[in-house]
């Protein structure tokens, strides 16, 4: 086949970008593609034009994928465009069927692999040249979760909780995927207040000394064999002379160092990824490499597909002005391919909490595909527990019960459970250092002897103790006061005597222990009248989500934004946008914060990019009153931005109804002095959006307002055209000389 003859047949769809990047078959080459730019398809057209055009025996190709999943989707549209491996049951290393075209057995002997693929190989050749079994791979979590607990327990004062293990868990594989040090991995630990590296080594210990290893341990010994046995890595560089890689931004450290050394340093390595879309860095994802690429790989070229196919052109807009405040990037911008004006919308709401009866009613009349989008799985809960109540229909993608096995929820049901049954002494010894009881531990267990041995109640018990004073005792008998009245208070009201009277909040921070879960905790409590019932609904509510019923078809679509990624959607809400949960801690541009900080804070940020931009016609945030947003505030200064220099208008650019723009005209005659101008007569709405001028700092855009207790606007800020964001008081701004654009 000639190469006119494959523009005709499979590429005369692609734009002028996308055909470069599939005729950039030779040297070390970087594509960065935009959402929505259509990298799959440009990625499995490369791989036929490299087989078909330019000869390439497939036994030289090696592509790989983040996931297993993205591997057979990978296979899968290879198939569907040039036949072969699709259906057909081919492995990696087969040949095709007899009796059929040249493009099916070509296809068919492709290899598609995950990184941890390849690695099998390298340690299973390894093996056998010289003659010995390899480590055994453990492939079953529970298994590992098994010997990890048994470790944690000599290290913790607690008992760990599933999601203690699994805490554990995230933070060895992010160990070994960065190759960190000792002295880094204690660091680590004591940062997230965890004896990370004694687990860490007593883990590791027991895997060698039981001839077993895990997926992480599957790169590091391909890692040190490819860097120590010359004659190995000198096999695999002579076998895959071509590797693709996708999702090259979700790629650890270790695993970019094992790419780079299958390429060698002449390879024909093409990686395809995009740095403003990596979101996995708690799994180690590593998106310098891409920023280093040019520097690590001689005569590299970078390559940009910056149209984006899927979101209109307000979205698109608004979501590039968005990424674009992120330091550590490649210089690019996403175009809009649609013309269509696509709707970004800010509703306000009076808190955090009328998220879920706001998107209740949604649910109940969702007519087109629409899509609610959060960070946290938690964030779903109280509004899938609504949805449950009121028999509204959804549908889920992956649900982590991690919440209700978080310490949080955990000690919370504890101390609820104590209430009920005093005479628990298991669940008190869990409780009782939490709770402002300022008892010992020596003394805790005496408590629990004498309960045990008289058959009364834990802390009747502590009038029999002779070595507590005076406050200790009074403070048990606080303790005591407060158990017995949550029997009879709603659950709101008994969580509110745990998080404060208790202590228990002062607990949390002390271990700086992200104290979110309470409010969850607190959504769903008030469902319910009586603590009993509040218990045994947690329990149900886990048990229905285990069990995973929901409707296939319908239209209202649960996801986290992770779960998301490569998805897209008519319509998308953002959930829970506000400071202290997306993002976790907000960092301003003068806030003072660590280089690891303000690290994690970009990626917070690409993640609500990510967000965005799975919305085709429609994105919406909510603009929470009683919480503040960054995110929220730097999607309506982009908003405004946006407007002006897309032409659409000045003021009236942000008015996409008729009552917005009865209020903009309203705020506009009154500010020119076009209408009447009494004692009352500034305290009308300002618009977000509207274009100022302000005698020293020039024209800006408005893009937060606050509001008094009578509901009046009292301040805003404004984000000048020259980068400046200053905040003015209202109305006295507009007194002195502050006007309305035009």
């Amino acid at each position: 086949m000639n190469k006119s003859e494959f523009w005709a047949k499979y590429a005369k769809q692609l734009n002028e970008k996308q055909l470069q990047a599939v005729c950039a078959v030779h040297g070390p080459v970087l594509l960065l593609a935009v959402p929505g730019s259509g990298k799959t398809t440009v990625l499995v057209t490369r791989l036929g034009y490299m087989l078909f055009c330019e000869g390439i025996s497939p036994q030289n190709i090696l592509t790989l994928t983040y996931t297993v999943a993205a591997t057979r989707d990978m296979e899968r549209r290879f198939g569907e465009i040039f036949g072969g491996r699709s259906g057909n049951g081919v492995d990696g290393d087969g040949v095709g069927e007899k009796d059929v075209g040249r493009e099916l057995v070509l296809g068919s002997r492709l290899e598609f692999r995950t990184i941890n693929g390849i690695c099998a190989k390298v340690i299973q050749r390894y093996a056998g040249m010289i003659g010995k079994k390899a480590f055994e791979l453990v492939t079953e979590e529970k298994e590992l979760g098994r010997v990890l607990t048994n470790i944690m327990v000599s290290y913790m004062e607690e008992y760990p909780t599933e999601s203690d293990v699994n805490g554990m868990k995230t933070l060895i594989t992010y160990c070994k995927n960065m190759l960190l040090s000792e002295s880094e991995i204690q660091k680590l630990g004591e940062q997230e207040g965890v004896p990370l590296w004694e687990v860490y080594r007593a883990y590791n210990a027991y895997l060698r000394e039981h001839g077993l290893m895990d997926y992480d341990d599957q790169m590091l010994y391909a890692y040190r064999l490819l860097k120590q046995v010359p004659e190995l890595l000198r096999f695999y560089q002579e076998r895959y002379r071509y590797i693709c890689v996708d999702e090259a931004q979700d790629t650890s450290k270790i695993q970019h160092i094992i790419i780079k050394l299958l390429a060698g340093e002449n390879g024909n390595l093409f990686m395809v990824g995009d740095e403003d879309q990596s979101i996995y860095g708690f799994r180690a994802a590593y998106p310098e490499a891409l920023l280093a690429f040019e520097r690590e790989h001689t005569g590299a070229q970078v390559l940009v597909m910056d149209q984006n196919y899927r979101s209109g052109a307000g979205i698109v807009a608004v979501a590039d002005r968005f990424i674009g405040r992120n330091q550590d990037r490649h210089e690019k911008h996403m175009v809009a391919v649609r013309e269509t004006e696509a709707e970004v919308r800010v509703t306000e709401l009076k808190g955090r909490a009328n998220q879920y009866g706001y998107l209740c009613k949604v649910a109940a009349d969702c007519s087109r595909e629409t899509a609610v989008l959060y960070r946290d799985n938690e964030s779903a809960l109280p509004l899938i527990d609504l949805l449950l109540r009121q028999g509204i229909s959804y549908r889920m993608r992956g649900m982590d019960m991690g919440f209700f096995t978080h310490r949080v929820v955990t000690d919370v049901t504890n101390i609820l459970r104590f209430a009920q049954d005093p005479y628990d002494t298991e669940l008190f010894l869990r409780i009782y250092f939490k709770c402002k009881t300022y008892l010992k531990k020596p003394q805790a267990e005496q408590l629990c002897r004498i309960s045990e041995t008289e058959n009364i109640p834990v802390l009747d018990a502590v009038d029999e103790l002779r070595d507590v004073s005076d406050v200790v005792r009074g403070k048990c008998k606080a303790f005591q006061t407060h158990l017995r009245n949550m029997l009879d208070e709603t659950p709101g009201k008994a969580l509110y005597r745990i998080e404060t009277p208790l202590g228990y909040g002062e607990y949390l921070e002390r271990n700086h222990i992200d104290g979110n879960k309470l409010f969850i905790l607190r959504m769903l409590a008030k469902q319910e009248e009586a603590v009993n019932g509040f218990l045994e609904r947690l329990q149900k509510l886990r048990l229905l989500l285990q069990e995973g019923r929901q409707d296939e078809e319908c239209q209202f679509i649960l996801s986290t934004i992770h779960s998301a990624k490569g998805l897209e959607y008519e319509r998308v809400y953002l959930l829970d946008v506000c400071d202290g949960v997306f993002p976790a801690q907000a960092i301003g541009p003068k806030t003072a914060a660590t280089s690891q900080e303000r690290k994690a804070f970009e990626e917070e940020r690409r993640l609500f990019y990510v967000g965005m931009t799975r919305a085709k016609d429609e994105l919406i945030l909510f603009q929470l009153a009683d919480r503040e947003s960054c995110f929220v505030r730097e999607v309506r200064s982009a908003l405004g931005r946006n407007a002006q220099e897309t032409g659409r208008g000045d003021r009236a650019a942000m008015a996409q109804t008729p009552r917005r723009k009865r209020e903009v005209r309203k705020a506009y005659e009154i500010y020119a002095g076009k209408a009447d101008t009494g004692k009352d007569s500034v305290n009308v709405e300002l618009i977000i959006g509207e274009r100022v001028i302000q005698r020293k700092y020039g024209a800006g855009v408005v893009n937060d307002v606050e509001y008094d207790a009578a509901g009046r606007a009292s301040k805003f800020t404004v984000v000048f055209d020259s980068g400046v964001e200053k905040a003015f008081m209202f109305p006295i701004a507009f007194r002195s000389g502050m006007r309305l654009e035009g």
